[in-house]
């Protein structure tokens, strides 16, 4: 997808694509997020492990650039970097939504997931049910806080912050059927070439989350950038579970109603 004004429609689903055969490293989307969204910007201490000097996501990091170091197999065996810019899902079975009990969470005209702060209560029943471990408090007040897919930027016409600043078009928005269509010809691109690893994370709509609406081409699989392999939302088997207790309860009315004909009989 590229850079030109594109109409945002509400009532269409719009996501982010991010190729990390691309991503450089440089955190301009980090950055951008911070500045637009007027997030607390701390520059934290390199973790020992990687050049990562702002650690994984939470209230205060909306993105966050992995630096992966890697041996190839060689010889002659040299060292190389795997990066990608993480960011909240939006998923489509969005467990954070459902466990919350204020409303504060809510699903917005562009098919994206938002936290509004002033309605959040702080009880932090999102922060567990999220299964990429997106979401996180505000020390001070308790709040939830996470991506909003800069949400108030979609209602004036324009690309999220990040997408805006990435400086490769690692980071891609528009609307999903679109980019699905765009990333599967990326990988089939580099499958070409020879880069075999290469393959999509969070595109598929019958995964554990109906589909997520950031999703990745990866190099390595999902546990190697921090991501979990088989994501599954906590609350996606809840419309099974209420059918099947209903039936269950249907059966013992009818069996306690049978007792009581027999023994009047």
């Amino acid at each position: 997808m590229s850079r030109a004004p594109m109409a945002i429609v509400p009532g269409e689903r719009y996501g982010f694509f991010t190729d990390t055969s691309i991503c450089i490293g440089c955190k301009a989307c980090e950055v951008a997020c911070k500045e637009w969204n007027g997030i607390e910007s701390e520059v934290g201490s390199l973790s020992g492990h990687s050049y990562d000097n702002t650690g994984p996501l939470d209230h205060n990091t909306w993105r966050h650039v992995a630096f992966v170091e890697q041996l190839t197999p060689g010889p002659p065996r040299e060292m190389v970097w795997l990066m990608s810019s993480d960011v909240c899902k939006h998923c489509t079975h969005a467990a954070c939504l459902d466990v919350c009990p204020t409303g504060s969470l809510f699903r917005t005209e562009f098919d994206t997931v938002v936290v509004q702060p002033d309605i959040c209560n702080g009880c932090g029943y999102c922060v567990p049910a999220c299964p990429f471990g997106v979401i996180g408090r505000d020390e001070q007040d308790g709040r939830a806080a996470k991506c909003t897919l800069c949400y108030d930027r979609l209602k004036g016409g324009s690309q999220p912050a990040c997408a805006q600043a990435c400086p490769t078009q690692s980071i891609q928005f528009g609307p999903l059927t679109e980019l699905r269509e765009v990333a599967a010809q990326r990988v089939a691109a580099l499958h070409d070439v020879g880069v075999d690893n290469a393959r999509l994370y969070g595109e598929d709509p019958e995964d554990g989350v109906g589909g997520a609406g950031a999703f990745f081409l990866l190099l390595d699989e999902p546990e190697v950038y921090g991501l979990p392999p088989a994501p599954r939302a906590c609350t996606h088997d809840l419309p099974a579970m209420w059918r099947r207790a209903a039936v269950s309860a249907l059966a013992l009315v009818v069996s306690i109603g049978a007792l009581v004909i027999g023994a009047e009989r």
